[in-house]
């Protein structure tokens, strides 16, 4: 039995609020474009359909079921138009949240080739090159699938004229993830202006990989007093 009122999902509703906020400073999607979720036990908070970032409050977020069931009531706003898409990614891996962005350099370059590649060795933290899925109309059970995947061995997937989604433990590794990869695509470009860019071998990625594991790249290492 769910509590639309539990500590876990009033903190979630919270930062969807917040990150919501940030998708539109960040330049990741343009009025109510794009959407956001976050896993709670059995339940998804998950941004709504047709209201704008700028309006957006913590009661106008959605809870659904994992089976796609609408838990907060008949009076409440309409989820996501993308909430097959969360929900696929969410019955397909460890994820804990979802982010999808209309992010311009991402959108872009899905328009125009069949993967992001290694332009850096920060895209380890994707998993390797992303992979721009086949274009299927937005909503759909079909783009569900097909962002799921994509998304195998990697945490983004560009959607080709489309967006992108990335997924992660929570909200912030989601929509770090979602930050690098709208940088990757703009260093890709920025790159091929200058000709034909190198581009890292799968062994120099695992290579990366290993050593960041190594040094435990990334994590804090000491609590703050």
């Amino acid at each position: 039995m769910y509590r639309s009122d539990s500590d876990e999902l009033v903190s979630a509703r919270a930062r969807l609020v917040s990150y919501s906020a940030r998708l539109l400073d960040d330049g990741l999607a343009v009025g109510s474009a794009g959407n956001m979720s976050v896993r709670a036990g059995d339940i998804v908070a998950i941004t709504p359909s047709g209201i704008s970032y700028a309006d957006l409050r913590p009661a106008d977020i959605c809870l659904v079921g994992l089976d796609g069931t609408q838990m907060d009531g008949p009076d409440a706003e309409t989820p996501s138009s993308e909430t097959p898409m969360h929900l696929g990614i969410y019955a397909a891996t460890g994820a804990m949240a979802v982010v999808h962005t209309h992010s311009p350099e991402v959108v872009a370059l899905s328009a125009s080739r069949a993967e992001l590649p290694a332009i850096h060795y920060a895209i380890t933290a994707l998993g390797g090159p992303v992979r721009v899925a086949p274009y299927v109309r937005f909503g759909s059970a079909g783009l569900a699938a097909a962002a799921v995947e994509a998304l195998d061995g990697r945490s983004a997937v560009i959607l080709r004229n489309h967006g992108a989604v990335t997924h992660g433990r929570d909200l912030t590794q989601a929509y770090d993830r979602a930050l690098l990869l709208e940088w990757l695509a703009r260093t890709y470009r920025l790159a091929l202006c200058y000709g034909e860019p190198a581009i890292l071998s799968a062994a120099e990625l695992d290579e990366v990989t290993a050593e960041a594991r190594r040094r435990r790249y990334g994590e804090r290492r000491r609590a703050r007093p």
